[in-house]
C-alpha cells in the first residue's frame, strides 16, 4: 500500500504563505510535516513558482522525490520578476517506486475559449478565471512490489494516473466551479486515451487506477461533488444558474443525453464530513473543500488521517489558522491505498507499498 497526501500551502486569509511572506520557521514546519507523513505521492496546490524552484523541489529531491509543476495561466503574461510570485500546482512522487511516463497541464481559460460555441457566459464568466489542473501518468517500479512480483514480470510496470487541481474560489461562481470540473474530467479522459495509444496500453478511465487530489473550493452538497461522485449532473442543476452553457457543455460530456452531462470515471471520495468536518479552517470560513477522489474499480483505501479534534480548537480558543501549531489554514489529507492490478491486467495480485 502507498500513501497519497494532499496539502495546500498558501494562506490567502493570513500573513503566512509559501511565498515572499513566509519565514524560515514556517518553511521548516511545513517541510517537517511533509516528511513526517512520508507519502510516496504528494499533491500540492497554491505553491508559488519561486518557492517551488528554490525550496520545495531541492528539499524533496534530497528525500528521493521528483516533481512536476506549473503556475496558473496568468504567468504567461507577466514579466519574469513578477512571474515567480504566481502560484500553481505540483505533484511529487518517490522515484524508487514510480517513474513518470507523461504529464499534462490543463488550463481552464484556454478550454473555455475553445469550447465557447458563441456563449457569452462561457467567455465572460469561465474564460476569465485562470485556474489549472496538472496530471501525471506514473508507472510502478520493482521496488513498489514488496508483496511479491506479479506472475507475469511484464506487468510490474502498472499505470497510475494522478491529478492535482485548484478550482475557482468565489462562492458566487458555483457555475464556474462546476464547469471547470467538467472540463477537467473531459481533458483527463482525453489525456489517458491519447497516452494509451502512444504507449500501446489500455488506459480506460473507468478501470485504470486514478487519483484526483485537489482544492475544489466546493462543499460536499455542491454540484462539483455530485458530478464527481455520481459521474453525472442534470443540465438544469441549480449550480449552472440558468446561464447559457448547454450547447458548449455537450462537447465536454462523456455521453450526449439531452437531460444530463456525464464523465467517464467511476470515483469515490476517501474523505467525508463524518471523518473530517472541515479541511479549511479560517476566521470566517470552516468547511470541507479539499478532497482525494480515487478509482472505485481498482483502488481501495485502507486507512486515512483524521481531522483535528474540534474540542481542541475550542479549549485553546483558536478561531482560525494558520496557528503556531498548525502551519496552514488547509489541513493535510493522507490516505493509505491498495491498488488492485487485477482490474487492469488480469493479475490476481495487489500492489502493496508498506508504511515506512
Amino acid at each position: 500500500m502507498y500513501y497519497v497526501t494532499n496539502m495546500q500551502r498558501e494562506h490567502s486569509m493570513a500573513t503566512v504563505q509559501l511565498g515572499p511572506l513566509i519565514g524560515n520557521t514556517e518553511k521548516k514546519n511545513i517541510m517537517e510535516e511533509i516528511r513526517h507523513y512520508a507519502a510516496d505521492i504528494i499533491s500540492l496546490q497554491e505553491v508559488e513558482t519561486d518557492q517551488y524552484h528554490s525550496f520545495l523541489k531541492p528539499e524533496l529531491e534530497r528525500d528521493g522525490y521528483q516533481g512536476i509543476f506549473s503556475p496558473k495561466s496568468r504567468a504567461k503574461t507577466m514579466s519574469e520578476s513578477d512571474r515567480k510570485y504566481v502560484d500553481g500546482c505540483a505533484i511529487f512522487y518517490r522515484v524508487a517506486k514510480f517513474s513518470l511516463v507523461s504529464d499534462r497541464l490543463i488550463e481552464f481559460n484556454q478550454l473555455a475559449m475553445a469550447n465557447a460555441e458563441g456563449s457569452d457566459d462561457m467567455l465572460n464568466r469561465v474564460m476569465t478565471k485562470d485556474n489549472i489542473g496538472l496530471a501525471a501518468i506514473l508507472e510502478t517500479n520493482e521496488a513498489a512490489w514488496s508483496n511479491g512480483f506479479p506472475a507475469d514480470s511484464k506487468q510490474i510496470h502498472q499505470p497510475l494516473v494522478v491529478c492535482t487541481a485548484h478550482i475557482h474560489w468565489d462562492p458566487e461562481y458555483c457555475d464556474v466551479k462546476l464547469i471547470q470540473t467538467m472540463m477537467l474530467m473531459h481533458e483527463l479522459k482525453q489525456f489517458m486515451l491519447e497516452s494509451g495509444r502512444n504507449l500501446r496500453k489500455s488506459l480506460d478511465p473507468s478501470t485504470t487506477s486514478f487519483l484526483l487530489c485537489g482544492d475544489l473550493n466546493s462543499l460536499p452538497e455542491s454540484g462539483v461533488y455530485d458530478f464527481l461522485t455520481e459521474n453525472r449532473i442534470l443540465m438544469n442543476h441549480p449550480d449552472f444558474k440558468d446561464f447559457g452553457y448547454k450547447s458548449c457543455l455537450q462537447k465536454v460530456s462523456h455521453s450526449h443525453k439531452n437531460s444530463e452531462y456525464t464523465h467517464a470515471f467511476k470515483l469515490a471520495s476517501a474523505y467525508t464530513t463524518d471523518i473530517m468536518p472541515f479541511t479549511n479552517y479560517t476566521y470566517d470560513f470552516k468547511g470541507m473543500i479539499d478532497y482525494i477522489f480515487y478509482s472505485r474499480a481498482s483502488m481501495h483505501p485502507l486507512g486515512l488521517l483524521g481531522g483535528i479534534d474540534t474540542e481542541w480548537f475550542r479549549e485553546n480558543k483558536i478561531l482560525g489558522c494558520p496557528h503556531p501549531h498548525i502551519p496552514s489554514d488547509h489541513f493535510p489529507l493522507l490516505v493509505e491505498f491498495e491498488m488492485d492490478s487485477s482490474n487492469q491486467s488480469g493479475i490476481n495480485n495487489s500492489l502493496i507499498i508498506p508504511r515506512r
